[in-house]
C-alpha cells in the first residue's frame, strides 16, 4: 500500500467515526448499539454459535434469493414474496445493482422500478425478513458484476483500496445504505442482515492465482465502515466462496459478524443434467466451520438452487433438470446434516435480464431453473420438495441447538452403500439421522436396515420385517425421540412434513414417503390402542415398549388415531398438496414467522398464499389450475365455513370431522392478438450506410491512450467503447478516409463479448458479417473490398457491433475491464492514422435519456437513439420514412437493421393470473437466415434473440409491463440481418413466427399489479 493510500484510508476512517458519533451524541456508537465492534449494535437481531435470534426467539433462517431489479413490475413483488412464504421460507436475500442506479457518474437514481420502498413494504406485509446485499460488487451474472460501465475507466484496481475506486463508491454506498438503513428491523422494517461486498475472497487475484499485494482486509473494513456510518446496525454477513475462513470473526480488519460460505456443488452444465460432479460434494463443512467460525451459526449465504443458461446452450428447463427435486433432497439435507442454521437458496425466483442488464455469457432469461419460474409459476417439483423440508424444520426447534456429528458408513446400517450422518439435539433426547447413498450420485436402489438407540432401547428398523429402501438420488431424515405435541415419537423412518395441535388438543402429524417404500413409525405403548380410521394398508404391532406402525406407501392416504394423536401417512406427491399457513398476530411480529405462531394446515392443490380466521370462517387466498378440493386438516379454532379469494366454498364435514369443499376451475376467456395479422410499421434503423447521412454530431475517437489495463493500444487512438461512455446493447463506428485507389481490403479485430456479432459496410456496400459463436468474445477478419476505390473520393467504413455486456467477474486482476469495441484495424496499403473514427452508442451514453428504464435499455440503432422503440412512436409522420411492413411476413430484404412496431390491447378478466410470453419461431444454424432481434414491450427491452444460437425462444413479459386493462400495448421488434453475398447486398431476414402465448392461466388470489410508468416516444431534439 502506498503512503498516499494509507493516509486517504486513515482520513476517511476518521471522517466516518465523526459521522457515526453524530448519530448518537458523543458515544461514538449508532443508536441501540452495545459496542462499536465485535458485539451486536442492537438487541433485536442477535446470535450465538447455534442460530440467529430475533426478538429473543431462535429462528431457522430459510431464505431464497430474489432480485427486485430483475422483475421491473413492483406490483408483482408481493406475489413473489407470498410464493416464497408459502414454501415455509421466512427470508429473502436480495442484491441491488449499482450499475443500474448510477449510470451517470454522481447521479444515483433510486426511483420508479429502481426504488425499494415497495419491495420493503411488500416484504413487511407478507412477513418476509430481508438480507440486503448491496455490493458495491454483486456478480449475479450482471454486466460488470453490477459495477457501472464508467468504473471500467478507473486507473486503480477495482474492489481495492485504490483511492479513485474508493471515491467512485461513495455516492452509491451512502445513498443505498441510507435507504436500507431506514428499512432495518431496528427501524420497524424487514431487513435483518446486510452483506457488504460479495464473495470477496477470489477477486482481485493475479493471473497466477495468488493474492496481489493490496490491502484486501483494509478494503473490506472500509466498505463496512461506509455502511456503518450510514446507520446500518443489523449484523453484517459474509459469503466466502473459497470456504477458507476469510473475514470470519476474529480474523482482523474486515471481519464480519456472521461468517458464511457459498457453494454450487452441481456446477453449471445444464446440457448434461444427469451428470453430478462427484468432486464438488461437501463432506466436512461442519468440521471446517468449527475451525473457522465456531462462535457463529453455520451459514450458507448462497447455495445452488439452479443455474443460468448461455448462448447456444440449452433451455432453462434443462437447468431445472440439473438442480431438480432430487438435488434438493440430497444436497439440502446434506447441509442439514452439517447443522446449517442459515441457508439462502440462489435463486428461488430468477426473473429476466431485461434492458441488457445481464453479463456477456447469459441470454435474456434469468429463470435460472429456479423453484419459481420466470413467469412466476410454482409447478416445478423442487418447489414442493423445498416446502416439505422447510415445514419439517419449522416444527423441529430441537434442530436449532443440535450438534452435527460426522458421517458414517456401516455404523448404523447393514450396508456400507448407505451413509448416515447423525445430528444430535443438545437440549432434548431427539436425534436426526440424515441418510443418503455413500456415492451421492448413485442411481442404485439399495435396501437396508437401520439400527439406532432410542429412549425405548436399541432398535433395528424395520422391526416388523422387510427392509427400508433408498431409491437412486434420494435422501431421508430419520428421527428418534421426537416431540410431537408433547408425545415422544420413538422413531419414524417416514419423513415428517409437519405437525399441528388444534383447538381441541388433538395433534395432527403428517409423515410421507416415496412411492412403494416400506416405512415404520413407533409411539409409546402407554398410549391408547391405535385405530386405523382411513385406509387399509397399515399393520399395527405392540412391542414391550411401543406401538409399531408399518405400511407401504401408496397414493391413498392412510390415517391412524392414537389417543389424541392423528397420524396421516401420505405418499410424497400427496404431501406436496398440503400447505401450512401462519396466522397473523399482533405487531411487531404480525406476519413474520415465529416458533410461537399458530398455523392452519390445509390440503389445497396448486398454491395457497394466506389464511385468516374470522369467527368460524376460514378465509384463504390462493391459486388453482384445475378443479380443486380443499380440506382443513388442522386449525387452532373451530371452522365451519371457508372462502377462497373472497368466494364462499360449498363445504361439508366428513366422517373424520374434516371440513372440505370443491372449487371448480373455469378457464379465462382470452382474446389475444394474432401478431402475424397485426398492422406493423417499419423504419430503417441503419441510415448511416446511406449517402445522405451526416455524423457531424458523433463523438470523434481522439483519446490517444486508455486506462484499460487489459490490452495495449494497437490503434493510434483508443477505439474502446467505454473510453467514450458507451457500455451497452449495440455500438456503431464510422471510419472516415480519403482513398488513394490502392486499398483492396480492410482488417478488423472486434470485441463484443461471448456470442457477439458484427456487420461491416463501406459506404452503402455490404462487406460482410461475423454472425457470432458462443466460444468467441473477439473476432478478427479481413474483408475484401469489392471494387477499386476512386482516388480522392471520401469513404466511410460503418461497423455495427452487438455489445453482449461486460463479463461478470475477473479471472485475474481487473480482467472485468476487457474492452469492447474495435481492438485493431488496418486498411491495406494505408497508414492506420489515415482513418478517422467516430463512435455512437445509446443516445447520450452515460448521460442517457430514459431515466425510467435505466442506463442499459437502449443501444446505438437509429430507431433507439430517436426513441421510436418507446410507446406512441410517430408512425403517422410521413416525413420520417415509416412504411407498412411486418417483421413476420416481410422482414428485411438486405443486410442492415429495421425497427418494426405495432400496438394492441388486452382484456384479461379479473381474478386470473395469466402470464404471457412472446415466442419466436426458432431457426437452426443450418437453415438460416442469421439475424439478431430485440423485443421491446411498452419501451422495455425484454429480449435479445439470436436466430442460430438461441437457446431462448420464449420471452415472458410480466403484467405491469404489459397492460391487461384495455389500454394500448406498444411492441417493437428490431431485426438486424447479418446475411448477404458481399457484392450486391442480397440477403435479409424475417421472423419465422412471433406469437403471444399464455402460460398456464390460473384462477388467482394475486393482487393485480398496477401498470409501470415509463417515458413515452416524445421527440428527442438531441438525437441524430
Amino acid at each position: 500500500m502506498t503512503l498516499v493510500t494509507r493516509l486517504l484510508i486513515t482520513w476517511l476512517a476518521a471522517a466516518y467515526a465523526v459521522a457515526a458519533s453524530a448519530v448518537n451524541g458523543e458515544t461514538g456508537q449508532l443508536a441501540g448499539s452495545v459496542s462499536r465492534r465485535g458485539q451486536p449494535l442492537q438487541d433485536v437481531v442477535t446470535w450465538d454459535e447455534n442460530s440467529i435470534m430475533i426478538r429473543g426467539e431462535r429462528l431457522m433462517i430459510l431464505s431464497g434469493e430474489v432480485h427486485p431489479f430483475r422483475i421491473p413490475s413492483p406490483g408483482l413483488w408481493l406475489d413473489i414474496f407470498q410464493k416464497v412464504k408459502a414454501i415455509g421460507y421466512n427470508t429473502v436475500s436480495f442484491y441491488t445493482d449499482w450499475g443500474l442506479l448510477e449510470g451517470t457518474p454522481g447521479e444515483v437514481i433510486a426511483q420508479g422500478v429502481f426504488a425499494l420502498d415497495e419491495f420493503f413494504s411488500a416484504a413487511s406485509e407478507v412477513g418476509i425478513y430481508l438480507i440486503a446485499r448491496p455490493g458495491p460488487y454483486i456478480n449475479a451474472e450482471t454486466a460488470a458484476g453490477g459495477l457501472p460501465g464508467w468504473t471500467l475507466r478507473i486507473n486503480g484496481t477495482l474492489r481495492s483500496s485504490a483511492p479513485d475506486y474508493l471515491e467512485a463508491t461513495q455516492n452509491y454506498v451512502s445513498t443505498i445504505a441510507a435507504i436500507i438503513s431506514k428499512a432495518q428491523i431496528t427501524n420497524g422494517g424487514p431487513v435483518i442482515m446486510v452483506q457488504p461486498e460479495n464473495e470477496y475472497t477470489s477477486w482481485p487475484t493475479l493471473p497466477s492465482g495468488d493474492f496481489p499485494e493490496m490491502p484486501q482486509k483494509e478494503y473490506m473494513k472500509y466498505v463496512e465502515d461506509q455502511f456503518r456510518a450510514a446507520g446500518i446496525d443489523v449484523p453484517f454477513a459474509f459469503n466466502d466462496n473459497l470456504v477458507q475462513g476469510i473475514f470470519a470473526p476474529g480474523t482482523g480488519p474486515g471481519a464480519t459478524d456472521i461468517y458464511g460460505i457459498d457453494a454450487y456443488p452441481l456446477r453449471y452444465d445444464c446440457a448434461h443434467p444427469d451428470v453430478w460432479p462427484n468432486t464438488r460434494f461437501p463432506r466436512n463443512w461442519q468440521i471446517m466451520h468449527q475451525q473457522q467460525s465456531p462462535s457463529t451459526p453455520f451459514a450458507v449465504m448462497e447455495f445452488q438452487g439452479g443455474t443460468g443458461t448461455s448462448w447456444g446452450s440449452v433451455s432453462q428447463d434443462m437447468c431445472n433438470a440439473l438442480v431438480n427435486e432430487e438435488a434438493i433432497r440430497v444436497l439440502h439435507k446434506n447441509n442439514w446434516s452439517f447443522g446449517a442454521k442459515i441457508q439462502n437458496t440462489y435463486m428461488i425466483y430468477g426473473g429476466t435480464n431485461w434492458g441488457n442488464l445481464g453479463y456477456e455469457g447469459g441470454d435474456s432469461s434469468y429463470d435460472y431453473g429456479a423453484a419459481i419460474t420466470e413467469d412466476r409459476h410454482v409447478w416445478r417439483e423442487k418447489y414442493s420438495e423445498m416446502k416439505l423440508q422447510a415445514n419439517f424444520l419449522k416444527v423441529t426447534p430441537q434442530y436449532l441447538t443440535a450438534r452435527a456429528l460426522n458421517e458414517t458408513n456401516g455404523t448404523y446400517t447393514d450396508t456400507d452403500a448407505i451413509t448416515v450422518t447423525p445430528v444430535e439435539a443438545t437440549e432434548t433426547n431427539t436425534n436426526l439421522y440424515v441418510i443418503r447413498h455413500a456415492n451421492w450420485t448413485s442411481m442404485d436402489t439399495t435396501s437396508f436396515k437401520l439400527t439406532v438407540s432410542t429412549a425405548a432401547g436399541e432398535v433395528t428398523v424395520p422391526q416388523q420385517g422387510g427392509e427400508l429402501t433408498l431409491y437412486g438420488r434420494d435422501s431421508k431424515i430419520f428421527v428418534t425421540d421426537y416431540d410431537v405435541g408433547g408425545i415422544n415419537m420413538i422413531y419414524s423412518s417416514a419423513e415428517i412434513f409437519t405437525w399441528n395441535t388444534d383447538y381441541t388438543g388433538k395433534t395432527v402429524l403428517i409423515v410421507y414417503g416415496g412411492s412403494d417404500e416400506l416405512h415404520e413409525l413407533a409411539v409409546p405403548i402407554a398410549l391408547p390402542n391405535p385405530q386405523v380410521v382411513e385406509g387399509t394398508g397399515v399393520s399395527i404391532t405392540p412391542t414391550p415398549s411401543a406401538w409399531v406402525l408399518q405400511w407401504n406407501v401408496t397414493a391413498d392416504r392412510q390415517v391412524v388415531m392414537v389417543g389424541t394423536l392423528e397420524i396421516h401417512l401420505l405418499w410424497r406427491n400427496d404431501a406436496y398438496t398440503h400447505w401450512v399457513l401462519e396466522l397473523e398476530t399482533s405487531p411487531p411480529l404480525s406476519n413474520y414467522s415465529s416458533p410461537s405462531k399458530q398455523s392452519v394446515v390445509v390440503k389445497g392443490g396448486y398454491l395457497l398464499r394466506t389464511a385468516s380466521i374470522d369467527g368460524s370462517t376460514l378465509h384463504l387466498t390462493g391459486d388453482i389450475n384445475s378443479t380443486t378440493t380443499f380440506e382443513v386438516i388442522s386449525a387452532p379454532s373451530e371452522i365451519s365455513a371457508a372462502t377462497l379469494n373472497g368466494q364462499i366454498i360449498s363445504t361439508s364435514v366428513d366422517s373424520q370431522g374434516k371440513l372440505s369443499g370443491t372449487v371448480v376451475f373455469v378457464p379465462p376467456t382470452l382474446s389475444l392478438p394474432n401478431l402475424s395479422g397485426q398492422r406493423w410499421y417499419s423504419l430503417n434503423s441503419l441510415p448511416e450506410i446511406g449517402g445522405a447521412y451526416s455524423d457531424d454530431a458523433w463523438i470523434i475517437c481522439t483519446n490517444p491512450s486508455t486506462t484499460n489495463p487489459q490490452l495495449n493500444l494497437s490503434t493510434p487512438t483508443s477505439l474502446y467503447a467505454s473510453d467514450y461512455g458507451f457500455h451497452t446493447s449495440s455500438l456503431l463506428y464510422r471510419g472516415h478516409f480519403s482513398a488513394t485507389g490502392s486499398e483492396t481490403s480492410v482488417f478488423l479485430n472486434v470485441s463484443g463479448g461471448w456470442a457477439f456479432g458484427h456487420s461491416v459496410w463501406l459506404n452503402s456496400t455490404y462487406l460482410g458479417s461475423w454472425v457470432g459463436s458462443p466460444s468467441n468474445k473477439t473476432y478478427a477478419e479481413t474483408f475484401t473490398l469489392p471494387d477499386a476505390l476512386v482516388a480522392g473520393d471520401h469513404y466511410v467504413l460503418t461497423v455495427l457491433i452487438d455489445h453482449m455486456g461486460q463479463d461478470e467477474e475477473s479471472p485475474g486482476t481487473d480482467a472485468i475491464k476487457f474492452p469492447v469495441g474495435i481492438l485493431d484495424y488496418s486498411l491495406s496499403n494505408r497508414s492506420k492514422a489515415d482513418v478517422t473514427w467516430k463512435i455512437q452508442g445509446n443516445l447520450g451514453g452515460e448521460q442517457y435519456m430514459d431515466k425510467s428504464r435505466g442506463p442499459r435499455n437502449e443501444g446505438a440503432l437509429f430507431a433507439e437513439r430517436m426513441g421510436y422503440h418507446l410507446p406512441f412512436p410517430p408512425v403517422d409522420d410521413n416525413s420520417i420514412g415509416w412504411s407498412d411492413k411486418s417483421p413476420i411476413l416481410d422482414g428485411t430484404s438486405q443486410p442492415g437493421a429495421e425497427l418494426f412496431t405495432t400496438n394492441f390491447t388486452l382484456d384479461v378478466p379479473q381474478g386470473y393470473d395469466v402470464p404471457l410470453s412472446f415466442v419466436f419461431g426458432n431457426h437452426s444454424a443450418l437453415e438460416g437466415p442469421h439475424y439478431r432481434a430485440q423485443l421491446w414491450v411498452n419501451g422495455w427491452q425484454f429480449g435479445k434473440y439470436i436466430s442460430h444460437l438461441g437457446p431462448q425462444t420464449a420471452y415472458p413479459v410480466p403484467e405491469g409491463i404489459l397492460t391487461y386493462d384495455g389500454t394500448p400495448n406498444w411492441v417493437g421488434v428490431s431485426i438486424w440481418s447479418l446475411d448477404g453475398d458481399g457484392s450486391d447486398g442480397a440477403g435479409g431476414a424475417k421472423l419465422g413466427s412471433l406469437d403471444l402465448v399464455p402460460q398456464m392461466p390460473v384462477m388467482s388470489g394475486m393482487k393485480r399489479p398496477y401498470t409501470v410508468q415509463g417515458e413515452i416516444g416524445t421527440e428527442r431534439t438531441t438525437a441524430y
